[in-house]
């Protein structure tokens, strides 16, 4: 059921509409509340959710029907606070709103953290690549750099001073790259280790959910 808005009531309304719609003006015209309830439901969003549908809905002049939305929504939580879903969300790396009823939260929080042991695991792996990604860009720069000093070093007609000047920056450069290499091999070292683990915490918490 749809309810259109009195003009007066859409123009309060609408003040505090924002510019990020969670709802389309064709879904909102559709007035299928128990099928969004459901779909919200099942993907963990809060029951809160329905107050940004109706703010996403009210410049197109409805009313969101509040209990088959709540009616639809309660099914589709069910859907959401399984086992298997809560450590799929987990490994996912997903939030939690705190949706799932109390007979069934528990099992769904073990799960869920689970999940989330995979999930830091497979995080850590991706941040040892990050550091070696980094590392190894910084070195190609001090390489172009130490090469560019090279060639100044051997220009003509330089006095002394500005030679030992470059020499100066030459061996600031090298000791920066060596320093910058010892980051990248300790990078390559944690990311061994990081993908060991991983591989390890991902055998052990998925055969707990085959």
């Amino acid at each position: 059921m749809r309810a259109i808005l009195s003009a007066a009531a859409l123009a309060a309304v609408a003040l505090g509409v924002g510019s990020c719609a969670t709802m389309s003006e064709e879904q909102c015209l559709a007035g299928d509340w128990a099928g969004q309830g459901f779909s919200d439901g099942a993907a963990g969003y809060a029951m809160s959710r329905l107050g940004e549908h109706a703010e996403a809905c009210v410049k197109h002049g409805v009313v969101p029907d509040d209990a088959a939305y709540r009616a639809g929504w309660s099914d589709g939580v069910l859907r959401y606070c399984t086992i298997e879903n809560g450590f799929r969300v987990g490994a996912q790396g997903g939030g939690y709103a705190g949706v799932c009823p109390a007979d069934v939260e528990r099992d769904f929080l073990i799960a869920y953290e689970d999940g989330r042991v995979i999930h830091l695991a497979e995080q850590a792996v991706s941040e040892a690549r990050s550091r070696i990604d980094s590392n190894a860009y910084r070195l190609e720069e001090l390489d172009d750099k130490l090469d560019a000093k090279q060639r100044e070093l051997r220009a003509e007609r330089l006095t002394d001073a500005e030679r030992d000047v470059i020499r100066n920056r030459i061996r600031e450069l090298r000791r920066e790259r060596e320093d910058t290499e010892r980051e990248w091999r300790r990078a390559q070292r944690e990311l061994d280790d990081a993908e060991a683990r991983a591989r390890d915490v991902r055998w052990r918490m998925e055969s707990r959910y085959r």
